[in-house]
């Protein structure tokens, strides 16, 4: 790999920046679906928030709203002393320091020349990886240099720290041992509600002869080694890590224990190979190639990074939450970015992995059911927020006051029902690319006709006007909630239902005893089915003629009651525009938080209407996107690009490429965005590449910004990787590699 090729895989930090320690530390999470590890260092740093997460493993806390991850002991915890001065990157001073994310091998790298208040100058270099191969293996491997002339000692303390809290300092954990010996650290705990039990091991090793000595504290497991070394010797540690929890084995703790054995016997070299193998695996199923734009093709690999690394390869009954594990931010809970926004690049181009999630949901029919009973429908009315039980875990007040002192009531949990359309689109949307029938029949079909259900129960008859209609709705637009007739809800509720009769009447045809089984689970009638033509053709799609033709209306009086608001007036801002005009007066405002009708357009496109009805919606809703939501600029750059508007489009894309990179609006420190690192990618597949599935496979129209090269990108359809690879000058077909 030359050294242009190398960079187009790196996110690289140089200098050293204090000021960033919150935002760096969530680009460089590493993690494998299991484990999320945010980008501490080592030997820490004030302020810092060394967190490690594990998927599904939620704890509801005494005192506490909704439950959370707990925050695992920090394994990365390594601290080395030269002279009895402690390497610290704010003690001494700092001569050189390099941070690299190697986006190709998942490895984060640093290396650090420091010199210390005594004027000896050290060398170090780490690396570490979170094993794709076996995600129950995480490694670190350390390289100690004294470049100062003359004896020198090193004294290293290495420890599994489980003195951190989750924020707000709530202590997730009713039991914790902690212990070491000899060269293992050890660690054993329970959550206080879930009773989740967590065991994580450690061996430290180095590559001279060290005698490691106990000096665990309390919450503290560490032991400690002293050696002398000359001028220019380097010193090598080694450290690997095991964990198991109740989730993957009845008896974590015999379960570290083997995890370490067999990893420690192979060999950090030999782990690494075996990830790095993973990771090629995964690269060439996921990447999209960039030609002509560096800033476009790091942003996408970075973000298939972080979505790849959230991805649970093991437990189908686990998903990945709104800020992956790299972060406090939503708790871990699972919204429908997930199926929306992630799930896409996962269906096409990795659709193993999509199973998985969409499994998550199927798993979890019981809570949506019981939301759906609780609401006083019927079927199964998914959750906008869940966690490990499939149950409603929206918090019902937001913890914090506005600007204006107002305390802020969360209705997205009882009214954003839109959720179980969107679930339903991506098991669809995964049938259609994948054909799997077998899946289909045995799981899919379930939630898109149970969901149906919902839908068919919860449409209102409005007799007056002879029409369906839904009542007090949150579209994608979350600054006006409780709304009538959410054109978004309304439009997905009436093509939800017309593709649950398609999937009904294949049912009947071609698996008719699968059709009697789910018609007798599902209560799936022929009266039920005529409520559901009748509803899909005569549900209330608001539209409007606001003097340039006729648009989709948002919702019921978005045009005549809501107050127009000239955004520019408020530029240049990194601040939401609820939190500058305050709750109350943004639901009474014709600003939006986030593509809502574009949203529609996205998923739906020319099923809505032809080319200059979409256009006049752009022209219409475009204008008054305060993109208060990481959501909204990738899907705006999306339909931008399908309406020839290509500089709009790439202004859009550059913008969702920043949102994670360069911390846009400033919360990076809660985790990465990934709904809108999935967002990036169907920017740029869905967008500019154009990629459509029609009836005989997949079709590209691209409408490439003007200074890139050249897209490439594989898909699978129907098991089959296919080549789709647009160039600059001219368009090349979709062709199916050999």
């Amino acid at each position: 790999m030359n050294l242009f090729e190398q960079r187009l895989w790196q996110v690289k930090e140089a200098p050293f920046r204090p000021n960033g320690i919150a935002h760096t530390e969530t680009i460089f999470t590493i993690g494998n679906g299991l484990v999320g590890v945010r980008g501490a260092f080592e030997e820490g740093y004030p302020g810092e928030s060394a967190t490690v997460l594990a998927a599904g493993v939620f704890n509801h806390a005494q005192g506490q709203l909704v439950p959370e991850l707990p925050v695992l002991p920090n394994w990365l915890s390594f601290r080395v002393r030269v002279d009895g001065e402690t390497f610290a990157l704010n003690a001494g001073r700092v001569i050189g320091f390099e941070r690299v994310l190697d986006l190709k091998t998942a490895a984060l790298r640093r290396g650090v020349l420091w010199l210390s208040p005594n004027r000896v100058t050290l060398r170090v270099l780490f690396e570490r990886f979170a094993s794709l191969d076996n995600p129950h293996v995480m490694a670190l491997r350390v390289m100690a240099q004294v470049m100062s002339d003359g004896a020198h000692t090193l004294e290293i303390v290495d420890a599994l720290d489980a003195t951190g809290n989750n924020l707000m300092n709530v202590d997730h954990w009713s039991k914790r041992t902690l212990s070491a010996d000899g060269a293992v650290l050890r660690f054993d705990g329970t959550t206080s509600q879930s009773a989740y039990r967590v065991a994580m091991r450690a061996h430290t090793s180095a590559d001279v002869g060290v005698a490691w000595s106990d000096v665990s504290a309390s919450r503290v497991a560490a032991h400690k080694a002293s050696l002398q070394v000359a001028q220019y010797e380097k010193v090598t540690f080694t450290k690997i890590v095991a964990l198991h929890t109740t989730r993957d084995a009845g008896d974590p703790a015999s379960a570290a224990e083997q995890t370490l054995k067999s990893a420690v016997a192979a060999g950090y070299d030999a782990l690494k190979s075996a990830h790095e193998a993973a990771w090629s695996d995964v690269w060439q199923r996921m990447d999209v190639v960039i030609d002509g734009d560096e800033l476009a093709q790091v942003a996408v690999r970075f973000s298939m990074y972080h979505i790849m690394i959230a991805v649970p390869t093991q437990d189908e009954r686990v998903s990945i939450g709104a800020k992956t594990l790299s972060g406090f931010g939503y708790k871990g809970h699972v919204f429908w970015d997930t199926e929306l926004f992630m799930l896409p690049p996962l269906t096409l181009s990795y659709p193993e992995r999509a199973r998985s999630l969409l499994m998550y949901r199927y798993h979890n029919l019981h809570g949506a059911r019981e939301k759906a009973r609780e609401a006083g429908c019927e079927g199964a009315m998914y959750p906008w927020e869940s966690t490990d039980t499939g149950l409603e875990t929206t918090p019902r007040w937001a913890n914090e006051l506005n600007a204006q002192g107002e305390r802020i009531r969360i209705w997205t949990g009882d009214n954003e029902q839109h959720i179980s359309t969107d679930i339903a689109y991506a098991v669809l949307q995964y049938w259609r690319w994948t054909g799997d029938d077998r899946w289909f029949l045995d799981y899919g079909a379930e939630i898109v006709l149970d969901t149906a259900v919902f839908y068919g129960s919860r449409a209102e008859w409005n007799a007056d006007a002879g029409r369906y209609e839904l009542s007090m709705q949150i579209g994608p637009d979350e600054y006006h909630e409780n709304v009538d007739n959410s054109v978004f809800t309304n439009r997905m509720t009436a093509w939800h239902l017309e593709q649950a009769l398609n999937v009904w009447a294949w049912l009947s045809a071609d698996h008719p005893d699968e059709a009697r089984r789910l018609g007798e689970a599902l209560q799936i009638d022929a009266a039920r089915l005529d409520k559901w033509r009748d509803i899909a053709t005569k549900m209330w799609i608001p539209t409007s003629d606001q003097g340039d033709g006729v648009v989709f209306e948002q919702f019921e009086g978005f045009f005549d009651r809501l107050k127009p608001i000239p955004l520019h007036d408020f530029s240049p801002r990194t601040a939401n525009m609820d939190w500058l005009l305050g709750h109350a007066k943004t639901q009474e405002s014709r600003v939006i938080k986030q593509a809502d009708v574009v949203m529609l357009m996205a998923l739906l496109g020319d099923q809505l209407g032809d080319r200059a009805f979409l256009r006049r919606n752009w022209e219409t809703y475009y204008p008054v996107v305060d993109h208060g939501s990481s959501l909204s600029p990738s899907i705006h750059a999306w339909v931008a690009s399908r309406l020839g508007l290509i500089e709009t489009a790439y202004e859009l894309f550059v913008y969702a490429a920043a949102i994670d990179l360069e911390d846009r609006k400033g919360n990076v420190h809660d985790g990465i965005h990934a709904a809108s690192a999935g967002g990036l990618w169907q920017a740029v597949v869905f967008g500019f590449l154009g990629l459509k599935l029609t009836d005989s496979g997949p079709q590209i129209h691209p409408a490439l910004p003007s200074h890139w090269r050249r897209v490439a990108v594989t898909v699978r359809w129907r098991g089959r990787p296919i080549r789709l690879e647009a160039h600059a000058s001219a368009a090349e077909s979709a062709r199916v590699q050999p």
